[in-house]
């Protein structure tokens, strides 16, 4: 007989048991519903319903991309079509080929992958006209051109258009990419990468032949550090200045990045190969892909590994592998920056110090003293007795020592404007120095009294610490102490510099309507075609006209024109934008203030923004004229010379040529060597001189 605390349990028990059983069957009742838009009634679904998309392989915009893609890919292959009877160029034929042979594959494939996954073929509701406003596509206008054309004039259309037809390939990837979810099927990405990856390497080859069929001395020059090919034309070359002592790494005179011995670079490229193979072919399996999938893959494999030596015609010579070089600088760079004179003395800046020569009746610089300073940047001006420089890097120090400072907060960190007193020019001395919250990139002496300089300063760096500085603050939302979008206007007493010191900095990007300190434009692009442009919050340029009471500034984002009649309170008359700038870097007047020209660098100064097929209203001059203190547009200039993929090349500084009746500029092109234009009718401007060497 069971105790009476047994039978107690077993009642429990069966009651718990009873209790799950029901809960059990009042889950099984539970629905799962989708509700529809508002007012729409919910509706009931299913739990396999309710997780599909989760256990989805690919997306509906990966669909969408193979259909456009395949699209895309076949007007590439109806571009190459044209080839054979329109001309005879070997690069142009061996382009053709390559085409032929990796587009047509890939067609192949991208229709395999579709017809794999139950998708159609073309895009619902499109046919293969509704495509052409796909990214890099050329009209039909375009394509008949292309059919009329023969020759050169073929080669160079049919160069230009493929080069925009495969920078669109590339972008469509990268808008794939962008979106969540997307090629998440191993296979998918796969053929996206090699997609980018093909398209690039072509993009490259291309251009060098397009510039090759320039006939502009400029465009082919041999590379050397200092016997690099030049080209000269109504110019005179008065000299061949090499870095001073104490300005080079004896080791690397030419400041270049390392480069990646070949032999290595072919090794790891080969067990990368292996490395994705194996990758790919697991990640294959394990996602258990249909068969007909797998046979794709393993052709886009084949077909990757094979298609440039058949594309190619059996007399073309195999390429050479393309060299790498390190992508890190080292902590010292000895970059040349800016040029400042004074009578006869020339000071040129350099993120190490500033080097000064005397100019001969010649015109040729002899080397006076060099002075290691090192902080970067290095923009420099000439005041009577006094030197202004610009220090931005946070490794600048206090004693212009070289080790740098490693600290994130310390009392040795110099960033802002250096004095120095340069009435000894063999031995300048260190007389003041300025400390600022986000360094100096440039500098413009506005004023010059009995008593004292005015200066603006502009810094483009990140602001520092507070600890370090006060009143440094960053970009926090909501907070108006930011040490962004201001200028500041320092003050240096001739009689005692040490005594400089900023007087103010006015929020010259302000709305005026709201008061909100980011009143000018906020980044990005224009719309489709456009450059992505820089934030306005700060000024890189600005440059005074003082006896208008007028100062033009470059500033990121925008262009501008200030009001300057009280130097230390400016305020901002007008600004543009330009969709074909990314960022204003430059401002110059002409010789009466009454146009300002400004330049855009385009990728920052350390990229060829000069190839062939590079927009010639990116990276370029732009000219303002200023009507009843607004902004008009009245035209641009890029330097008209193709350049290589090798030749850092974008608009940089630049001079006025004080030349009465007339408004000519030199312009510096980094690379690119400089150009001397007339702008005298700026929607007409021409070169009238030049003067470049080849890559370095």
């Amino acid at each position: 007989m069971k105790s009476p605390r047994t039978i107690a349990s077993l009642a429990c028990g069966t009651s718990l048991v009873a209790l799950l059983f029901s809960m059990s069957a009042a889950a099984q009742e539970v629905s799962i519903v989708q509700p529809g838009g508002v007012g729409d009634a919910p509706r009931v679904i299913s739990e396999d319903q309710a997780t599909r998309l989760a256990r989805n392989a690919y997306s509906p915009a990966d669909v969408m991309f193979m259909q456009g893609m395949i699209v895309h890919h076949q007007q590439a292959v109806d571009m190459a079509a044209l080839v054979a009877e329109r001309t005879n160029t070997p690069e142009i034929l061996a382009v053709a080929g390559r085409i032929n042979a990796s587009q047509a594959d890939e067609i192949g494939f991208m229709r395999g992958w579709l017809t794999d996954h139950g998708e159609a073929l073309e895009m619902a509701g499109m046919g293969h006209a509704g495509h052409s406003g796909m990214q890099g596509m050329a009209s039909p206008e375009q394509m008949a051109a292309l059919a009329a054309a023969r020759a050169t004039a073929f080669d160079r259309l049919f160069l230009e258009l493929m080069v925009r037809h495969h920078q669109g390939a590339v972008t469509m990837v990268e808008e794939l990419h962008s979106q969540r979810g997307t090629a998440a099927d191993p296979v998918m990405y796969q053929f996206t990468t090699e997609v980018v990856n093909d398209q690039n390497a072509e993009i490259e080859r291309m251009n060098a032949v397009l510039a090759s069929l320039s006939d502009d001395p400029r465009a082919m020059l041999a590379a050397g550090l200092f016997d690099a090919g030049e080209a000269i034309s109504n110019l005179r070359h008065v000299a061949f200045l090499r870095k001073p002592a104490g300005f080079f790494d004896p080791e690397n005179p030419g400041s270049l990045r390392p480069r990646i011995p070949a032999a290595g670079a072919e090794e790891g490229a080969e067990a990368e190969e292996t490395a994705v193979d194996a990758n790919q072919a697991a990640m294959i399996a394990a996602a258990g892909h249909a068969p007909g999938a797998m046979d794709h893959a393993a052709h886009m494999a084949a077909m990757a590994a094979a298609a440039a030596p058949a594309a190619a015609p059996a007399e073309e010579p195999a390429e050479a592998p393309e060299p790498r070089f390190g992508t890190r600088g080292g902590l010292l760079s000895f970059a040349n920056t800016d040029l400042a004179f004074s009578g006869n003395l020339m000071v040129a800046g350099n993120y190490h110090g500033f080097n000064v020569y005397q100019l001969g009746e010649d015109g040729v610089p002899t080397l006076v003293s060099s002075v290691v300073c090192p902080g970067g940047q290095g923009d420099v001006s000439i005041a009577g007795n006094l030197l202004v420089m610009s220090v931005e890097e946070t490794r600048g120090r206090t004693d212009c020592g070289l080790e740098g400072v490693e600290d994130r907060v310390s009392p040795e960190r110099f960033r802002g404007l250096r004095i120095f007193d340069i009435s000894d020019i063999r031995r300048p001395r260190q007389v003041g120095q300025v400390q600022t919250c986000r360094g100096s990139h440039t500098h413009s002496i506005v004023q010059q009294t009995e008593s004292s300089l005015i200066v603006y300063n502009s810094g483009t760096g990140p602001v520092r610490e507070e600890e370090e500085m006060a009143s440094c603050i960053g970009d926090v939302p909501g907070d108006t102490r930011t040490a962004l979008f201001s200028i500041d206007v320092v003050e240096i007493p001739l009689a005692n510099p040490g005594a400089a010191h900023i007087v103010s900095s006015p929020r010259v990007f302000a709305d005026p309507a709201t008061g909100r300190l980011a009143g000018l434009w906020g980044g990005g692009d224009h719309g489709a075609d456009t450059q992505r442009t820089s934030r306005t919050d700060q000024c890189h340029d600005i440059t005074v006209f003082p006896s208008l009471g007028i100062a033009a500034g470059a500033c990121s984002g925008n262009g501008i024109v200030f009001d300057i009649s009280d130097p230390l309170n400016p305020t901002r008359m007008d600004e543009v934008v330009d969709p074909g700038f990314a960022y204003w870097h430059s401002a110059t007047f002409n010789n009466d203030g009454t146009m300002v020209l400004f330049t855009d660098e385009w990728g920052g100064g350390g990229r060829p923004r000069c190839q062939a097929t590079d927009p010639r209203n990116w990276g370029a001059d732009a000219f303002y004229a200023i009507v009843d203190g607004q902004l008009e547009y009245r035209g641009n200039f890029k330097l008209p010379a193709p350049q290589g993929d090798k030749e850092n090349c974008v608009a940089h500084n630049g001079s006025i040529i004080p030349v009465p009746g007339r408004n000519l500029f030199v312009q510096a092109w980094y690379q690119g060597g400089v150009s001397v234009i007339d702008f005298t009718d700026p929607a007409n401007v021409f070169e009238i001189a030049y003067f470049d060497r080849g890559p370095v």
